[in-house]
C-alpha cells in the first residue's frame, strides 16, 4: 500500500490504494466527536493520490458528517471494476458422437432386442452437423486511478471437419455434403462416408443396420438379421434367412441360402453365386453364376443364370423380359416355374384381384340369398323393425360390393392388356429342358413333356412356340 500526508487539520485522514489498484482506502488515525471534515477535502485528498474512478460519493458524505465512525478501520471509498475475460467458442454438435453406441436397445416394456445394437449417425446431404459459437472478446476494466485493465479474448472453438464435411461461413456451421455416416477418425476428424463397413459378420455383435448409403459385409449375415441400406449392399459371405433391402444393387459374393425364410430385395440388380430355398426380388436384373434352387425369384427385367452349371430347378421364377439358363429342371420332373413377359409385381397383383373378385363375388352370393328371404317376408307382410333395417344395411352393403367388383374388374382388364403384350419376352435354355417344366409368357402357358435342349420359348401367333437356341 502508498501512503500519503494527513490533513494538516483534524481529523487526521490518509488514503491508500490497493496493489490491484481497484480499491482505494480511507484512514482516519485520528478524531472525536467534533472532529469535522468537507465532502471538498476529502475528494481533494483522493485527487492527490490520483483516485478518479469509481468514488464512492455517499460513503465520502457519511464521513465527512461524522469521522469518529471511522475511526482506525480502513474505508473503501472507490472501486475499480475488474476486467472480464472473454467466452472460449464452442462447436455445438448436433450428433453425440461420443455416445456408447454398442448397446441393446431397451424397448419400451423393458424388454431388450440385442438385434439392435448399434445405432448410426445417418445424415442427408445438406443436414446440419455443427454450429461455431464464436468466442467473446471479454469486457475491459478500469482502475481507480483511470487506467484501463485489457480482458483477455476467448480463444476460437476448432472443428476438424474431414471428408464431405462444408462449412458456411454466414451460418457458421457445417454440413453433410452427402448422403451419409458422420464418424470421428484419428485426430478428431468429422467426416461423413456414403459407405458402412463391417469387417466381419452381422450377428449378434453388430445386429440389424439401417443406412442411409451403402453397406459392406466383410463376412455373413447370419439369419434372423436385417440390412436397409438407400444405396448399394455388398456381402463377401452369404446370406442366410436374413432381411436385405437396398436401394440399389446387392452383390453376393457365396450366395444366398434363405432357409424359406427372410428376403432380399433389390431396386437395381441382385447378383449371387447361387440361390437355394431363399425369396429375391429385382427391379432389374438377377444374376446368378450358379444355380437357383427351389427359390421364389422376381426380376423387374431378366433373371440370368448361365454360369458352368446355370441350373434353374424348383420353384418360381418371374421375369418381366426374359430368363435364360443353361439347365431347367431336373431329370425327376421337379416342379418348375418359369413366368416372362409381365412384371413380377402385375403378375401378383392379378393374383391378387381374382382372388378378391372370388371372394367378394361370394360374398355378395350370400347376400342376395338372404334380401331374398327378407323381400319375400316384406311381401307377406311379416317383416318386423329389425329385419327391416337388416334389409337396409344388406342393400347398403351388397351396393358397395358390386362398386368395388366393377373397380378390380377394370384392373384386372387392365393388367391382362399389359400380358397379351408379350412379344419380346422369352425363355432360353441354352442345353437343356426337362419335363415338369411350366412355361408362362404373357397370359399363354406351356406344360413341358419332354425333355429338350438348346432351345427358346416365345409368343407366335397366340401361342408360345419354341425354336432351337443357336
Amino acid at each position: 500500500m502508498q501512503e500519503e500526508r494527513s490533513l494538516p487539520t483534524q481529523p487526521q485522514v490518509r488514503i491508500t490504494v490497493s496493489d490491484d489498484k481497484l480499491h482505494a482506502f480511507l484512514h482516519i488515525d485520528h478524531a472525536d466527536d467534533a472532529s469535522v471534515c468537507t465532502l471538498d477535502q476529502l475528494l481533494s485528498l483522493l485527487q492527490e493520490q490520483r483516485v478518479v474512478y469509481g468514488i464512492d460519493y455517499a460513503k465520502l458524505q457519511e464521513i465527512s458528517r461524522n469521522p469518529s465512525q471511522f475511526l482506525h478501520a480502513p474505508t473503501v471509498v472507490a472501486t475499480g471494476d475488474r476486467a472480464t475475460d472473454g467466452i472460449d467458442g464452442k462447436v455445438e454438435s448436433v450428433i453425440n458422437l461420443n455416445a456408447d453406441q454398442r448397446k441393446p436397445l431397451e424397448l419400451e416394456d423393458g424388454r431388450v432386442d440385442f438385434k439392435e445394437v448399434i445405432s448410426l449417425n445417418n445424415v442427408r446431404k445438406g443436414q446440419l452437423i455443427a454450429r461455431i459459437i464464436p468466442p467473446t472478446e471479454g469486457t475491459p476494466g478500469k482502475t481507480v486511478t483511470g487506467e484501463v485493465l485489457m480482458a483477455k479474448p476467448g480463444k476460437e472453438a476448432r472443428f476438424h471437419a474431414g471428408k464431405n464435411i462444408v462449412f458456411d461461413p454466414e451460418q457458421q456451421a457445417y454440413y453433410a455434403a452427402i448422403d451419409g455416416m458422420v464418424t470421428k477418425t484419428d485426430k478428431d476428424k468429422i467426416n461423413v462416408f456414403p459407405i458402412y463397413e463391417v469387417n466381419g459378420d452381422v450377428d449378434f455383435s453388430i445386429g440389424n443396420i439401417d443406412f442411409v448409403g451403402s453397406v459392406v459385409i466383410r463376412g455373413t449375415v447370419r439369419s434372423g438379421f436385417r440390412i436397409r441400406a438407400e444405396g448399394d449392399v455388398r456381402v463377401t459371405g452369404a446370406i442366410e434367412a436374413a432381411e436385405i433391402e437396398a436401394g440399389g444393387s446387392i452383390h453376393i459374393g457365396a450366395g444366398i441360402l434363405g432357409h424359406n425364410k427372410g428376403l432380399v430385395r433389390a431396386g437395381k440388380t441382385v447378383k449371387s453365386s447361387f440361390i437355394q430355398d431363399a425369396n429375391v426380388e429385382a427391379g432389374e436384373d438377377i444374376v446368378v453364376s450358379q444355380s437357383i434352387m427351389h427359390s421364389s425369384v422376381r426380376a423387374g427385367r431378366d433373371v440370368i443364370c448361365q454360369g458352368l452349371k446355370g441350373l434353374i430347378v424348383g420353384g418360381v421364377i418371374q421375369a418381366g423380359e426374359k430368363v435364360i439358363a443353361r439347365t431347367i429342371g431336373n431329370t425327376m420332373s421337379t416342379a418348375t416355374t418359369i413366368e416372362v413377359g409381365v412384371r413380377p409385381e402385375l403378375r401378383n397383383e392379378l393374383q391378387e384381384l381374382r382372388s378378391r373378385l372370388k371372394s367378394i363375388t361370394e360374398h355378395v352370393d350370400k347376400t342376395d340369398k338372404a334380401l331374398t328371404l327378407l323381400n319375400h317376408l316384406a311381401s307377406i307382410g311379416k317383416l318386423s323393425d329389425d329385419k327391416a333395417a337388416m334389409r337396409v344395411k344388406l342393400n347398403h352393403t351388397k351396393k358397395q360390393a358390386v362398386d368395388e367388383m366393377e373397380l378390380i374388374k377394370e384392373r384386372i382388364l387392365e393388367i391382362e392388356r399389359t400380358l397379351e403384350d408379350a412379344g419380346n419376352a422369352k425363355i432360353v435354355a441354352t442345353s437343356t429342358v426337362y419335363a415338369g417344366t411350366k412355361m408362362i409368357i404373357g397370359r399363354y402357358t406351356k406344360y413341358i413333356k419332354d425333355t429338350v435342349a438348346h432351345v427358346q420359348f416365345y409368343i407366335s401367333e397366340g401361342d408360345i412356340s419354341m425354336a432351337p437356341h443357336v
